[in-house]
């Protein structure tokens, strides 16, 4: 982190803020917001994109950093895109909505704001003090160490000249409802017809039955969050893809479902609960497989097809599908720009192509580059595309 906040180092070395210039803003019930109304807080500018999943796991670090310094910290998100289609202001809208995205965002398609900051990289964290002066500038993702304690640095440093003003973040956030299905991504269908669907922006499955519009259960409380159980009681963190096991593998397993619960880095099995219409019904079960709910972070280990699968880190699974050939389940795993599989039968984890470097490289599949694959699907020659 390159940062001047030593309390050693004079204060006036720190240079201040550029003023904030884009297109609109949003979260901010239509206000515009500078940084001299916001004298007096800690600012931290997010320079992020939403198709960067770097950027999604910052803006999963900084949740607990907004709760935690809620009165002292403005978080403002400085939308930065790198493709074209990132531009369309409906695009980041949906992409706030389905990634709660709970702070001001400032809109900034000509990259007006990045290039005044001197950015280079997606993302990029710049740490503001009390005086709107530039005490911290990161790149990349796994800060929130970094982040807290610099943010407490600054606090004191308000605190002992007076310029500290706490209160709470000019965010508006519109009002959000429960819909059927918000931001749906993925779906399997059951032996028996029913259709399962990953309801990302609820943190839910949704089970239709076969005509896809009655619903037929919903697994899942609807809460970001982690938590085994029944129907009720289970949580999931935008769950993406979702995989029906094959009959024979089901059966000796004892669940239906393989879910890549992608901000909860783990990977869930699911017992479907028998058809509403008849009269006997089973008790929906939510289990973890694989994944200790933390990121994976570089200097981790990498699993080599040993050991409990619930003992590594994953990062953002993305998407499942079946290998016929390899008897195994294939899991898109997003953060790192890797393939791995998984053995219902035996819980193995293994890697199986990607180096956890971001590229288009191809050749042998442990030495080829991935950028985060997020879509797979299993070839009638056994290819995985």
């Amino acid at each position: 982190m390159t940062t001047s906040s030593d309390p050693s180092a004079p204060l006036t070395s720190r240079a201040h803020g550029s003023p904030l210039r884009g297109r609109g803003w949003l979260n901010t019930g239509g206000a515009e917001l500078d940084l001299e109304t916001l004298r007096g807080k800690i600012v931290l500018l997010d320079f992020w994109t939403f198709c960067c999943v770097n950027c999604l796991h910052v803006l999963d670090e900084l949740r607990p950093l907004e709760e935690k310094w809620a009165d002292e910290l403005v978080v403002i998100g400085v939308h930065s895109p790198k493709f074209e289609f990132e531009k369309d202001p409906e695009a980041l809208q949906a992409n706030i909505e389905r990634y709660e995205v709970s702070h001001p965002v400032i809109d900034d398609p000509e990259l007006d704001t990045w290039s005044a900051y001197g950015a280079r990289a997606w993302p990029t964290l710049m740490v503001l003090d009390t005086h709107g002066r530039i005490a911290g500038n990161l790149s990349g993702e796994g800060h929130a160490a970094n982040l807290d304690r610099l943010v407490a640095e600054l606090v004191a440093e308000g605190e002992a000249d007076g310029s500290l003003r706490r209160g709470p973040a000019p965010t508006v956030l519109a009002e959000r409802t429960e819909q059927t299905l918000r931001f749906p991504s993925k779906l399997a269908v059951l032996p028996d017809g029913r259709l399962v669907v990953s309801d990302a922006g609820q943190h839910r499955l949704v089970v239709f039955q076969a005509d896809g519009a009655t619903v037929d259960a919903i697994i899942g409380t609807g809460e970001r969050g982690h938590a085994d159980g029944d129907e009720d009681t289970a949580r999931f963190a935008e769950p993406n893809g979702v995989l029906a096991l094959p009959a024979e593998v089901a059966q000796e397993v004892g669940y239906d479902l393989l879910v890549a619960d992608t901000a909860g880095h783990r990977l869930r099995g699911v017992k479907i609960g028998q058809d509403r219409l008849l009269r006997s019904r089973t008790a929906t079960e939510v289990t973890t497989l694989a994944g200790t709910g933390e990121q994976w972070m570089q200097g981790e280990p990498l699993p080599r097809g040993e050991g409990d699968a619930r003992s590594y880190s994953l990062s953002t699974p993305w998407d499942l599908t079946w290998s016929h050939s390899l008897n195994r389940a294939v899991i898109a795993m997003a953060g790192i720009h890797q393939l791995w599989t998984y053995d219902p039968a035996t819980g193995a984890l293994l890697v199986l192509a990607g180096t956890t470097q971001e590229g288009l490289v191809d050749g042998p599949a442990v030495t080829s580059w991935w950028a985060q694959p997020s879509g797979l699907d299993e070839m009638p020659d056994g290819r995985i595309v």
